[in-house]
């Protein structure tokens, strides 16, 4: 599970944690059943302090995504179906705001926003072998 934290998103770093993974799921990358990594083992790979992903993983439970097994770790709820397009939406358009409003302040437009996004995007695809 491939998790990108900032410490200057302005989001908490358990919310950071719950909305990627919802994320995850809605892709459909996180499937019913699969195991979540051990919440120790987590926070070394995040260098977090384990009690954040504790908080996440409980936030995350709260939700239905995932369901604790006494004793045999957390996994991605059975009923953990994808996000319907509105609530991928809803759960991006926040984030669009503050990227849209931080880009007005650095003085980069529209287009070159739009540019640096799909560089972006085009270097976090798995690169494809012929």
């Amino acid at each position: 599970m491939q998790l990108h934290l900032s410490p200057h998103d302005g989001l908490p770093i358990y919310r950071q944690i719950v909305t990627q993974v919802k994320y995850l799921v809605a892709a459909g990358r996180l499937v019913p059943g699969q195991e979540m990594p051990p919440i120790r083992v987590l926070a070394q790979q995040l260098v977090i302090n384990p009690n954040t992903v504790a908080r996440a993983y409980l936030e995350l439970e709260q939700l239905g995504l995932v369901t604790k097994r006494h004793g045999a770790g957390t996994y991605v709820s059975d009923g953990g179906s994808p996000l319907k397009r509105a609530e991928r939406y809803r759960l991006l358009t926040g984030r669009v705001d503050a990227l849209l409003a931080e880009a007005r302040h650095l003085e980069v437009d529209l287009e070159e926003l739009v540019q640096l996004m799909r560089q972006r995007f085009k270097s976090m695809q798995p690169e494809e072998h012929s």
